[in-house]
């Protein structure tokens, strides 16, 4: 063999190695991108999830401050109920009477009352004698011989009305049932 044989064999050789390490290097590269890929795509899911997360967060405490503001209201009208209670009894006392700058001033704070309770979402529910009961609107008191056959296990009398909040009941009507 020649030396200029050996020559291109060895450059050939050297060729060959400096290809195998270029493609090495290439490779390396290619997994450096895709390590980096694959990184990108691990942060975006993880960005996500975190972002789905932080949604049903606030919707969750949205809907917790929600219920906290109608319990908390629904409390204080508790509370009020008795009060609306006593002043329907004076009403009905004080509409009796001969003086009629009483009569229309109780009467004007009667009205007040009552709308401002409406306004917060207090309703009466609707209940009153000939009805036929539903112990899940009303509270049976007692029961007592019908006045008539048509009244048998029907409501005979209401004694204390009964109020909702929204469409929950908060204080359920006292009745009287015909048996």
């Amino acid at each position: 063999m020649s030396k200029e044989n050996t020559e291109n064999i060895e450059k050939e050789i050297i060729q060959d190695e400096n290809a195998v390490e270029n493609q090495e290097i290439e490779q390396v590269e290619l997994s450096v991108e895709e390590q980096l890929q694959e990184q990108l795509t691990q942060e975006k899911d993880k960005f996500l999830r975190l972002f789905a997360e932080f949604e049903n967060y606030k919707k969750r405490t949205s809907k917790e401050r929600i219920e906290l503001f109608k319990t908390a209201g629904q409390e204080v009208l508790q509370s009020m109920l008795p009060v609306l209670d006593d002043f329907d009894r004076g009403w009905a006392q004080i509409s009796q009477s001969d003086d009629e700058a009483l009569v229309k001033g109780v009467e004007l704070i009667h009205e007040k009352l009552k709308s401002t309770l409406v306004s917060k979402g207090l309703e009466v529910v609707d209940i009153k004698a000939g009805d036929e009961f539903n112990a899940d609107f009303a509270e049976a008191i007692t029961q007592i011989p019908a006045p008539s056959p048509e009244l048998k296990g029907k409501i005979v009398d209401v004694i204390e009305k009964g109020y909702k909040l929204g469409d929950k009941i908060i204080r359920f009507p006292k009745v009287i049932l015909g048996n």
